[in-house]
């Protein structure tokens, strides 16, 4: 198998995505796309437990810091976040709770005091090649100025942590399809 792969790009927010429009108004919106080659799962829970799972060791680091830097202000910590979910509790991947899925997209996220937010993993065939390619988009709805000075933190290093992630996943190798799917394909 080759060890080719391609690179996450930003991109626009894609207009079929369920987190387009999901709060009035919006303090941070992006998206970031890579291809996915040929023989990868279009399964989007897949795809985000794979992102999830096969982060750069930094970002761990760094969710760290952000937990000891918040805990202060009552803020939810990633360490409490990934005690959550099993039974009778919403199901969750890795620390994000999944607010809704379909077979092209899963959309999970947090509600906290300070902000809401919604990241969407997204797989769909790429306007006018049919290559499919896979999006992470994330929009956050800020309540009150510590949501907003928070955020004005944190996201150069979010743009930077999905951004690798997407990267990462790539070089370690996309989850395959089940075999039946490959081979419809072909």
């Amino acid at each position: 198998m080759s060890r080719e792969f391609s690179r996450a790009t930003e991109v626009a927010l894609p207009i079929t995505s369920a987190v387009v429009g999901v709060y009035p108004s919006l303090n941070l919106a992006d998206a970031f796309a890579i291809r996915l080659p040929a023989h990868a799962s279009g399964d989007p829970g897949v795809l985000a437990r794979h992102l999830v799972a096969h982060q750069p060791a930094w970002i761990g680091a760094l969710t760290r810091l952000r937990d000891v830097l918040v805990a202060g202000f009552g803020l939810k910590t990633a360490r409490h976040l990934s005690t959550l979910g099993g039974d009778g509790q919403p199901a969750r991947i890795g620390i994000f709770k999944v607010y809704g899925a379909t077979g092209h997209e899963v959309v999970l996220g947090e509600d906290d005091k300070h902000l809401d937010f919604r990241l969407s993993v997204l797989c769909a065939a790429e306007p006018g090649s049919g290559q499919r390619r896979l999006t992470v988009s994330t929009v956050v709805h800020c309540h009150n100025l510590l949501g907003r000075t928070y955020l004005s933190v944190v996201a150069p290093f979010h743009r930077r942590v999905v951004k690798a992630s997407l990267d990462r996943a790539a070089r370690v190798g996309w989850p395959p399809a089940p075999a039946h799917v490959q081979g419809d394909a072909a």
